[in-house]
């Protein structure tokens, strides 16, 4: 008797029009939803939670429908409300879609984190399981990579690091042989110009030798004039040399010599003779005449 008075109490406070309406939307959001028809779906899902309609079932579809329209705020949002749902089966559906949406967005380890709840909800979700592996594998493939990455940035530093050692030693050498070519250059420069005021010297030496013979010349041919233009007086006055003399018989000073040797030889014979004679002794019983 008084579960029914009960009954009769709450049937007191049903709107029956409301009621209508909630069938209505919910029947149109479903329609809307298996048809594809997400942005109407929506909007009668909507309009059930502004009825005060908070079913699980009514949040997720609504969740699915953001999730197709590729409105990640929106979706997650309603997935997000649906992780701590009594029903397992809610809880693990709304984990295993926010894995997918952290997958899109490059966020591997929070989609494995997950696809790890979505399984402990419930083991039995093998597209949870599948998801899960895959994003795994996805991961230790990345790792994989950054690995190879950072040891080819390590082998790049390294062969940096010896391009530019290597650079500096080729810098240091084009530096020395710079230096050696600057060094060669001036040395080239300096014996140059030495070469140029050894050859300047040289010329003005040869010059003014040059000039000393020839005032000597001109000097001798004034005194040969001057001794030319003399009064022949003069000449007499001063006694001939023997090289004049030899000049004016015509005879060259060897022959000169020749003949005075001669003379000296006939001069000791003649000398040598008389001698001889004078000593031979005289003979006995004859006159000396």
């Amino acid at each position: 008797m008084i579960k029914y008075g009960i009954f009769l109490l709450l049937l007191m406070f049903i709107d029956p029009g409301k009621i209508g309406k909630v069938n209505s939307a919910k029947s149109e959001a479903k329609k809307a939803y298996l048809a594809g028809d997400y942005k109407n779906a929506i909007a009668q899902y909507k309009l059930l939670d502004s009825l005060g309609v908070k079913e699980d079932e009514v949040t997720m579809n609504l969740a699915h429908s953001y999730f197709h329209l590729n409105d990640t705020v929106n979706a997650q949002s309603n997935y997000q409300s649906l992780t701590t749902s009594a029903n397992p089966k809610f809880r693990s559906l709304a984990d295993q879609q926010l894995g997918v949406l952290a997958n899109r967005n490059g966020k591997f380890e929070e989609a494995l984190t997950d696809f790890k709840s979505a399984l402990k909800a419930d083991p039995t979700n093998e597209e949870a399981r599948y998801n899960y592996e895959m994003v795994k594998k996805k991961l230790e493939e990345k790792k994989k990579q950054e690995e190879q990455q950072k040891q080819q940035n390590k082998d790049e530093k390294k062969d940096d690091q010896k391009k530019e050692k290597k650079d500096q030693l080729d810098n240091k050498d084009k530096k020395e042989d710079k230096d050696k070519k600057d060094n060669k250059d001036k040395k080239d420069k300096e014996d140059q110009k030495k070469d140029e005021k050894d050859k300047k010297d040289k010329d003005q030496k040869d010059k003014d030798q040059k000039d000393k013979d020839q005032k000597d010349k001109e000097q001798k041919e004034k005194d040969q004039k001057e001794n030319k233009d003399k009064d022949p007086k003069d000449k007499k006055d001063t006694p001939p040399s023997t090289s004049d003399k030899l000049k004016d018989m015509k005879m060259s000073e060897d022959k000169a010599k020749m003949v005075l040797e001669a003379m000296k030889n006939q001069e000791v014979q003649y000398l040598q003779q008389n001698k001889r004679k004078a000593t031979k002794p005289k003979s006995k019983g004859k006159p000396d005449w």
